[in-house]
């Protein structure tokens, strides 16, 4: 069988991007037993409620649901049992630093397969106010209804 390439989405955190303001993104290997990673080939997953928490220098990833495999066995693992993150000792130690004084979450963005091999990216991140998740969305409509705009008027259509 031929090894995969190239990169496939399992399941990506959309919601991450409107409720945090993203500073830095880091890519990680995971570290899975077999029938998560069938499970996963299926494209079953969530990353909705996920975070990443850093304990005694290693990253752990929280949360994340990957469904039990459907022809597993008594083999089959917990769906939300937490998965060690393999980064860097020097990507550990600034990811550490940034979030214990700025006050900084870790949230996973997306959980795909790169050339076979289980990848999560995760970011820090600072939770967005209120105002600051209308102020986006308000930016958005604006750019949509001039690119609308501009769309009609090249049309010879009036406004």
């Amino acid at each position: 069988m031929a090894r995969e390439q190239g990169r496939k989405l399992i399941a990506q955190n959309k919601k991450a991007r409107h409720d945090y303001l993203i500073e830095d993104v880091y890519e990680a290997g995971l570290v899975l037993v077999g029938t998560e990673v069938k499970s996963l080939r299926q494209g079953r997953a969530s990353l909705v409620d996920g975070f990443v928490d850093i304990d005694r220098d290693e990253a752990w990833l929280h949360g994340v649901h990957i469904p039990e495999y459907s022809q597993g066995t008594w083999t089959n693992h917990s769906a939300r049992r937490k998965r060690k993150l393999l980064l860097n000792r020097v990507e550990i130690d600034k990811i550490e630093r940034r979030v214990s004084e700025k006050g900084l979450t870790i949230v996973p963005l997306s959980l795909y397969f790169l050339d076979g091999r289980a990848k999560v990216e995760i970011a820090t991140a600072k939770g967005k106010k209120t105002w600051d998740k209308r102020h986006a969305l308000a930016e958005r409509q604006a750019v949509r209804e001039t690119e609308q705009a501009v769309g009609r008027r090249m049309k010879g259509m009036r406004d």
